[in-house]
């Protein structure tokens, strides 16, 4: 393998907003990713006939997970879907040969043309709890495959259109061309709803109006930017929700024509999303941005099982590119430094003098890799400091030192959070001093 990734889950998109989408897990802040790397099968990079579209989920009733790859398009007429089970381990994908995923019995077709095949996604579409399968296809319509057979060896009816309107009025999902489909409760009703890119480069929210196990779709409404529809440049949106900075916000990572990953933060609510301008995503210090215009599919994953998110793009070229996470201590909101925000983060996943399992969303605060977050890596963090102004105090006993509340301009921030740090210095002077007196009374 030549490239790098992120994690998975069964749920409502591919975070903590998920429970339909096999393809979500808990929120992690912007991801520093790293070198660009190639997925192989066999020894040799993964190359699929058409444009690829990966994701990495569980198939099989393994405890790995495996690589889904639609294919089709570029002058290949089919779209279909590649299987290719993990035969390494969770930590250590490894993949031979492949099979394509069956609907009544035969290959699952859909119709290709242009620039896009099969545009898949595992969800959990209705209450069998066996995972189906939700199809964006060339012609702007989104179609979902529903599992005849078992959760461990998945088969598929023939497919039903997704359709949209009232009840006694109702017509096929068509966002245009280029479907690129993906499902996440948008409104935080409890529901599964429906998120859909396509060729102008808008995203099409469709609120689920019926029930978790049996979507209704009224009607829909377009995802917003600075008060406006947002349009991702150069078209051909492909959208993934998931909270990527933290705040607790479902937020917008897109792939476009250009070949480009693009991070739009929401600016809203986590029930009322809505965004404002992007920042070009980076891999080894360089954005995102593939060579001609190759249409970037991409999905979000945990590709090594070390809870922190990498990325799988897929393009014109066939190829399936990993993008791994790298994992930047005391950086919780991945903005290159260790500042008052991180600090406040930190006290939020403290996991007392003791320690105790860290929470998902809090590897960045356990600097010594021991599996919990305690005094050790707050004396870390606070050596990791970047804030320029004031410097962190010297290092004392464990847990002594308060992080800064000072910013850059002077100000003093002394909110809740603030408060929280100072109770962690408190347990923590407490531990070391009974430490020291069990230590005394031993001897």
């Amino acid at each position: 393998m030549r490239g790098r990734r992120w994690k998975p889950c069964l749920s409502t998109g591919c975070l903590a907003h998920t429970f339909w989408l096999i393809s979500a897990f808990p929120t992690f802040a912007q991801p520093a990713l790293g070198p660009e790397e190639f997925v192989q099968a066999g020894g040799v990079d993964i190359d699929v006939p058409g444009y690829s579209v990966p994701s990495f989920v569980h198939w099989d009733g393994d405890d790995r997970e495996d690589l889904i790859v639609g294919e089709g398009g570029g002058g290949v007429a089919q779209g279909k879907v590649r299987v290719y089970l993990n035969g390494g381990t969770s930590s250590a994908p490894q993949f031979s040969g492949f099979f394509y995923a069956q609907s009544n019995g035969s290959d699952l077709v859909v119709a290709a043309s242009g620039c896009l095949g099969a545009y898949p996604r595992v969800v959990y579409w209705d209450g069998d709890m066996l995972k189906d399968l939700l199809v964006g296809q060339a012609d702007g319509t989104v179609g979902v495959y529903l599992n005849t057979g078992t959760d461990d060896d998945p088969s598929f009816d023939g497919g039903t259109l997704l359709q949209v309107g009232p009840a006694g009025s109702k017509t096929n999902i068509d966002v245009g061309s280029r479907a690129t489909s993906t499902v996440v409760d948008w409104n935080n009703d409890g529901k599964k709803d429906l998120v859909v890119g396509a060729l102008d480069g808008k995203i099409r929210v469709f609120l689920n109006e019926g029930t978790d196990t049996s979507p209704d779709f009224l009607g829909q409404i377009i995802a917003q930017a600075g008060g406006q529809d947002l349009v991702v440049p150069s078209g051909r949106s492909s959208p993934v929700i998931i909270d990527l900075n933290g705040d607790g916000k479902k937020d917008l990572l897109a792939g476009n024509t250009d070949g480009q990953l693009l991070f739009y933060r929401n600016t809203g609510s986590d029930a009322a999303p809505s965004f404002s301008g992007y920042t070009p995503v980076e891999a080894d210090g360089v954005s995102i941005d593939l060579p001609g215009t190759p249409r970037s599919r991409h999905s979000v994953c945990d590709w090594t099982g070390d809870g922190v998110p990498d990325v799988l793009i897929g393009a014109s070229d066939g190829i399936v590119r990993l993008y791994r996470g790298v994992l930047v201590l005391g950086d919780f909101d991945g903005d290159g430094d260790v500042d008052q925000y991180d600090a406040d983060r930190f006290a939020l996943c403290y996991t007392e003098p003791d320690g105790g399992p860290i929470e998902p969303g809090c590897e960045r605060g356990d600097f010594d890799g021991d599996g919990d977050i305690d005094c050790d890596d707050w004396d870390l963090f606070v050596k990791a400091w970047t804030e320029p102004e004031p410097p962190p105090p010297p290092q004392q006993e464990p847990c002594a030192n308060a992080i800064p509340t000072v910013s850059a301009g002077g100000l003093v921030a002394m909110s809740f959070l603030a408060l929280a740090l100072g109770a962690i210095v408190l347990r923590c002077r407490l531990a070391g001093r009974e430490t020291r007196a069990n230590a005394g009374s031993a001897t």
